[in-house]
């Protein structure tokens, strides 16, 4: 983990973080909509990007300007091609609704392991299908370490929410 890139650490660090059921918020999704000058002040809204923004913000990287659109992402920093995926890669994926973002840590035959935010309303790990891959990118400048991890094991997500 101490070669991880800053931004995946701190994902990690919120791992099991969960929304707050009924009409209170969690404390830390309304900060981190707070210091990225977010519209709205739930953790309701959709914030897949939000949490990807803010991992991005702490390690001193810029992010999108639509940031809270999944898709948005889609052309942050650089390509970088599914068979060089190296953990940290942004993953952005299609899904009923709209889009979803977050941070590779690893993959098998058909599935990509994603560390991310409101995954089944909370910061974990789940299964994406590969087939739902949108794009694969890296921030610009940032040198990539590390190359792609083979996992077993998981359950597979098919929208997330």
């Amino acid at each position: 983990m101490s070669t991880a890139p800053r931004w995946l650490r701190t994902a990690y660090s919120f791992e099991g973080l969960r929304e707050t059921p009924g009409p209170r918020h969690n404390a830390t999704i309304l900060g981190w909509l707070t210091r990225l000058r977010a519209w709205w002040r739930d953790d309701e809204t959709p914030w897949c990007g939000v949490f990807v923004a803010h991992c991005m913000q702490e390690a001193g990287l810029p992010y999108p300007r639509l940031y809270m659109r999944a898709k948005a992402w889609s052309d942050y920093g650089a390509l970088l091609r599914p068979d060089r995926l190296a953990p940290g890669a942004i993953l952005v994926f299609n899904r009923a609704g709209g889009g979803h973002v977050g941070f590779y840590v690893g993959e098998d035959t058909g599935h990509y392991y994603v560390l991310g935010g409101n995954q089944s309303n909370a910061v974990n790990v789940m299964k994406l299908g590969k087939s739902r891959l949108v794009a694969s990118r890296w921030p610009r400048g940032v040198p990539v370490v590390g190359k792609p991890v083979h996992m077993k094991g998981g359950m597979v997500s098919t929208n997330e929410a």
